[in-house]
């Protein structure tokens, strides 16, 4: 039976720490609590780090967790909640729920937008490239879906509701700028003339995005080749702010362990001091600051067909008058 579209459609989440995860169930109950329509395709297990890692011939489970929807006090009047874990990565799910998933078990719900996380722990800088929260909304934007990633600037759960409540503002932000139904869904279509992509390696003098940037961008966003990532700090001032990646650098990651019988060494990746290099409208300085961080993130490597022109990139740095993103405003 096909399931019913709501008036403002569906909300797809996704994570890396787990469909149990604190930052997870928050977001769903504030996400229902606002009247949003979710369906979860999340990890059975905590998978943070994972980057964009996939598991390739290898069956995955995919479970309904309805017991969730009356533990977490999800209201299904408000709008509609499905609920569903993999076991698999955060990249599995949303190869699996867009590549057919959601239409095997949820016939008739078609996502308006991907959110992955909220994310225990920041996922600012280089964490752009082991984030598995970061590494399912690139997932999501290369099968053709505007996504957004979200998380918390701190391994404690202290701050948490303040992150939600900023990807719940966000979201209200993102879908004004989103039609209902998603346009490039599995990319029907690929239009490498599109204003907003590279003509690399040709560089023509007069753009073809140079009337309209904004425009542009939020195509662009539509269509999967931009993603967003907001970072929050545990002790937000509730301002929100346009960001670029920042420079951070991971130092004395690598811990010695004792060896035994035939190994030659043992070593264990993780806890770190981290140096941060001052950048100017960074994500790393703006989440010091006590800021929100939205960064605007290219989805395809630079020399790809579908990789944004190098001088529309400037434009994401402009923020409107509440610090989003100028081009979420037409």
């Amino acid at each position: 039976m096909s399931t019913p579209s709501p008036p403002a459609g569906w909300l797809l989440l996704t994570n890396d720490d787990g469909i149990e995860a604190p930052g997870f169930r928050m977001l769903a109950q504030a996400l229902n609590e606002a009247g949003h329509a979710i369906i979860a395709f999340a990890p059975a297990e905590n998978n943070s780090a994972a980057g964009m890692r996939i598991n390739l011939m290898k069956p995955m489970k995919l479970r309904p967790r309805n017991d969730l929807v009356g533990e977490w006090g999800l209201d299904e009047s408000k709008a509609p909640v499905r609920l569903f874990e993999l076991d698999g990565t955060p990249c599995d799910t949303m190869i699996v729920a867009l590549d057919g998933g959601i239409e095997h078990v949820a016939p008739g719900v078609v996502p308006r937008l991907v959110i992955s996380g909220v994310n225990l722990g920041p996922n600012m800088s280089q964490d752009s490239y082991h984030s598995g929260t970061m590494g399912a909304a690139r997932e999501a934007g290369l099968y053709g879906m505007p996504a957004l990633a979200s998380s918390l600037g701190s391994f404690e759960l202290e701050g948490m509701s303040g992150a939600v409540k900023a990807t719940v503002d966000l979201v209200k932000v993102v879908l004004d700028a989103l039609p209902l139904v998603p346009e490039n869904l599995r990319r029907p279509h690929v239009d490498v003339s599109a204003s907003h992509l590279t003509r690399w390696p040709e560089v023509p003098n007069q753009p073809a995005w140079a009337e309209d940037p904004k425009g542009a961008l939020r195509t662009a966003f539509m269509h999967g080749e931009l993603m967003l990532n907001l970072n929050v700090p545990p002790v937000w001032n509730g301002d929100v702010t346009t960001t670029r990646l920042g420079m951070r650098w991971y130092r004395n990651a690598v811990s010695f362990g004792t060896v035994e019988d035939d190994e030659t060494a043992l070593f264990t990746i993780g806890g770190a001091t981290i140096d941060h290099s001052p950048v100017q409208q960074s994500d790393c300085d703006a989440v010091d600051s006590g800021m929100a961080s939205v960064s605007c993130l290219p989805v395809w490597p630079q020399t790809h067909p579908l990789a944004l022109d190098d001088g529309l990139l400037k434009w994401v740095l402009e923020a409107s008058e509440g610090g989003y993103p100028a081009w979420l405003h037409s």
